[in-house]
């Protein structure tokens, strides 16, 4: 499985090839993570990503432990998945 692309931080490189977007719901299905974004412009997008990325991203947020990561943003690539 191709999976999507997602950074907490702004990616310093190839920035015109990624979307600002904010996070509206996460979710776990069939063993990966599904993070639905909406760009600028109010437009859904599912990014499937694996748990540890999930992990990763989250951790590079700047929220707390017991905070949601719902309404942060996050630049994020579509690459495939389901």
């Amino acid at each position: 499985m191709d999976h999507d692309r997602i950074h907490a931080q702004e990616p310093s490189h190839h920035r015109d090839r990624w979307t600002v977007g904010t996070i509206t719901e996460i979710a776990e299905r069939d063993g990966h993570c599904v993070v639905t974004v909406e760009n600028e412009s109010g437009a859904p997008t599912e990014l499937v990503v694996t748990m540890a990325i999930r992990d990763l991203f989250v951790s590079r947020l700047d929220i707390g432990d017991d905070e949601s990561p719902v309404g942060e943003r996050v630049w994020f690539r579509k690459r495939g998945g389901s």
